[in-house]
């Protein structure tokens, strides 16, 4: 089904125009909603501390992940303590949900999971991000919130919008859903504060951002490079929105792919099933993937970490702008505009 679906939103597939008065009941739908929103029927809250928002327009992957660590990094040596929530795609959460560390993704969802593993940041999950949120100010001493996606989440007041594309498929055949891939029209981009291109060229009032291959790593325990043998064939496999761009990332440094295969987005594994595709192979995935597939790992699995490289402009742009949502925040207990 999912490749039916790629064809269709990035491929020119014939079905989009089958699916076309769908997307205008989408549109009519979405465009509702925001009104609401919009003339105060529908009400946000707004929150003391700053909340930056990372999402997108687009269904599917786009590198908010690591976009998202890349933040978590980049204020915390600044002198900030920040936070983030998210809605834990793939777990069963009824309310909101501390994530812990070591947490396992079908508790939490695989993002989370893998954010808290990489950085120890405080972390809440749950479908009402206003909540997860509140939480998080009220049991961690947080100065900035991330919101890992909930771009269109509108109930949860933003100071700062940061839209992900990825900058292989763009936005695909530009229709929303379902005869398209976005979520909200590509005028959308017009509104957010920032907008960064994951992997393509990116255009004036854009940023670029590379995720760059970090060493390998056993799933198992964690070990760099416990006797990886990167001249040997391998079998990739990766659970994410785009996984070829994980595939192609490893011919690109190098890696002698003998076999690989995409997962849909959050898919959870079991241990045969991966033992059947590895067979005698090394396996090698994704860090959101290995976070999965810890409690079951072989000797023989391994995952390839990346990190998010932008530019001093844009550290330069979204600190500045932190600072005058800071500085409009003082003095304003409730954070109610």
């Amino acid at each position: 089904m999912q490749a039916l679906v790629n064809k269709i939103w990035y491929h020119g597939h014939p079905l989009q125009w089958l699916l076309l008065p769908f997307s205008g009941l989408f549109a009519l739908i979405t465009a509702v909603r925001r009104s609401l929103f919009r003339l105060g029927i529908k009400s946000q809250t707004s929150l003391p501390v700053p909340v930056i928002v990372v999402g997108n327009i687009t269904v599917g992957g786009s590198g908010k992940t690591p976009t998202v660590i890349y933040l978590i990094e980049l204020l915390r040596a600044k002198g900030f303590n920040p936070g983030v929530i998210s809605r834990g795609y793939g777990a069963d959460i009824r309310g909101v949900r501390v994530v812990s560390t070591g947490a396992s993704a079908a508790e939490v969802g695989d993002e989370p999971a893998m954010i808290v593993a990489r950085t120890g940041v405080p972390m809440v999950v749950g479908s009402k991000r206003v909540e997860a949120a509140k939480t998080l100010i009220s049991e961690f001493n947080v100065d900035v919130i991330i919101c890992d996606d909930g771009l269109q989440h509108y109930a949860l007041g933003r100071d700062i919008e940061l839209v992900v594309i990825d900058g292989q498929r763009g936005l695909g055949n530009q229709h929303l859903l379902p005869a398209g891939p976005l979520r909200e029209g590509a005028w959308r981009l017009e509104q957010v504060d920032f907008v960064v291109v994951n992997g393509g060229p990116a255009n004036d009032g854009q940023f670029a951002m590379q995720l760059l291959p970090t060493e390998v790593r056993a799933v198992k325990g964690g070990a760099v490079n416990g006797g990886f043998d990167k001249t040997k064939p391998l079998i990739a496999m990766a659970g994410i929105g785009n996984p070829a761009r994980f595939f192609d990332s490893l011919q690109a440094e190098g890696y002698q792919l003998a076999l690989s295969h995409g997962f849909d987005d959050h898919q959870a594994y079991d241990k045969k099933q991966l033992c059947d595709l590895a067979k005698d192979f090394p396996l090698m995935m994704t860090e959101k993937d290995a976070v999965k597939c810890r409690d079951f790992a072989q000797e023989n699995w391994w995952y390839l970490a990346v990190n998010a490289k932008l530019s001093p402009q844009f550290d330069e742009q979204l600190l500045n702008r932190l600072h005058d949502v800071v500085a409009a925040k003082q003095g304003n207990s409730h954070g109610i505009r």
